[in-house]
Order: structure tokens, then sequence, then C-alpha cells
């Protein structure tokens, strides 16, 4: 039996932030699957280390450090044109949610710090792409927001608002950057991640029942549609937010 040969080199690259594990690594993962190289952001070396070897020293490229640093952001983008020459795809995945409460008792510091990471740094990496590279050839731009910004979302109300401002953001960019960079978002429901794990540990069945499809999401589903968004196929696609979620959203109707 011969061993799986890696797919042909696509030539285009892609920064995938927050990318050492769950909805960032599944995009990663399928980018290097279609023959995209990648490079990975994250906290923690380690992880990174392990992400990259999973997808292939030769695919891949890891920076560690917090997406709302801005020299983190330089350096990542700094990474991607000195190992591959080129940044066509940016994958702003990284995100948190420190806390779980009412909206009426969030301590301020705690709004302003899901703020710097979930909007800020995704804007500062759209700028640092769009210099390098993006301005002069092009390519895309995919924003990782949530079904958790586009209605009430009791008790992540935080997070909720700055998915809400991420949405509004690809707007703003895709109207900016076109027609050379599009620009578009992905609005999750709950993914089987560490990240969302609160929201369904110890009753999946029950958290899966609610869903039409009967299941919640996996990286992967979020990679497919992340790969379709990146690619020629989604040419005339710009400044919209494509819900992946299983169906929850039709159990919102009357009857």
């Amino acid at each position: 039996m011969t061993a799986q040969q890696p797919p042909e080199l696509s030539g285009r690259v892609a920064l995938v932030t927050g990318a050492s594990r769950g909805i960032g690594f599944g995009i990663a993962e399928a980018l290097v699957a279609r023959g995209d190289r990648v490079v990975i952001t994250g906290r923690g070396e380690d992880a990174l280390k392990e992400a990259v070897e999973r997808l292939g020293a030769d695919r891949a490229v890891g920076v560690a450090g917090k997406a709302h640093d801005t020299a983190h952001q330089a350096a990542a983008v700094e990474a991607a044109m000195d190992a591959f020459g080129r940044v066509d795809h940016l994958v702003n995945n990284a995100g948190t949610n420190p806390v779980f409460g009412p909206i009426a008792d969030l301590d301020l510091d705690v709004a302003r710090k899901v703020f710097e990471t979930n909007v800020v740094s995704a804007l500062g990496f759209a700028q640092r792409t769009w210099h390098a590279w993006q301005k002069e050839n092009g390519g895309t731009i995919v924003n990782i927001a949530s079904v958790a910004g586009i209605s009430a979302s009791p008790f992540i109300g935080a997070y909720g608002v700055s998915k809400a401002a991420m949405i509004n953001l690809t707007q703003q960019l895709a109207h900016e950057f076109a027609p050379v960079v599009r620009v578009n978002a992905i609005a999750p429901a709950v993914v089987k991640t560490k990240f969302a794990q609160a929201l369904y540990e110890g009753r999946e069945a029950e958290a899966a029942a609610a869903y039409p499809m009967g299941r919640l999401g996996v990286p992967e589903d979020i990679g497919g549609a992340a790969a379709f968004l990146t690619s020629d196929q989604s040419g005339w696609i710009t400044g919209q937010t494509l819900v992946v979620d299983g169906g929850i959203f039709l159990n919102a109707g009357v009857g």
C-alpha cells in the first residue's frame, strides 16, 4: 500500500489566526488539503508546533502570540512573506469569550478585552495583509463571526455584540477593498471545540436535538465553508455572512 501523496501546491498562501486547534485548525487543514500553504497563529508554542507537524512542516509555519498584540500581527504577516512570498487569504478566526453571565453586570474591562481580541485584532490583520500583498495582488478575507452576532445571545452578550461588529466590519472591508479583495464572514452555531465546550459538555445529545440536522457542528464543517469562500468558485460573493448552523435558525419560525 503506497502512502498518500500530498496535494499539488496551489501556489496560494493563507494566514489563519487562532489555528492551533478547533475551528482554526479545521480551516487550515481544509486549505492545506487543496494545496495551499498556511501560516497559523496561536498563543501556545507547543500546540502550534503540534499543529504544524499535523499539517506538514513543508506546508505550514506557526507564529505564536496574542491576536490583539500589534507586534504579533506584524510578525505573522512578515512570516508569511518571508516563508512563502505572499499572503493571498486571511482568515480571522482568533477570538475569546472569557465571561458567562448577564450583560447588565459585565465588567467593562472584560468587554474591552473581548472587543480588542475579537474585532480590533481582525482589523489589524486585515490592514497588514492588505498593505503587504493584497492591495496590489488581490485575495480574500474570511472573518469567523457567530450566530450569536445575528440574534440575542443570553449569557454571552459581549461575545455576541463583538461578533455583530465583526459582521459589520466584514461589510466595511468588502466595500473598501473591492474589487481586488473579497471579504466575507462565516457565522457558525455551536461547533464541538474546546472553546465552545461549556455550551454542550455533559448534555451533547440534548443540545444536538435542537438542531434540524441532528448534530452539533464540527471544525470540518467550517473548514469546508472557508475553503469555498477563499476559492474561485465564490468569485462573485463579497460582503456576505454565510450562516453555518445545522438549521438551528429554522426553529425561530412560527408553528
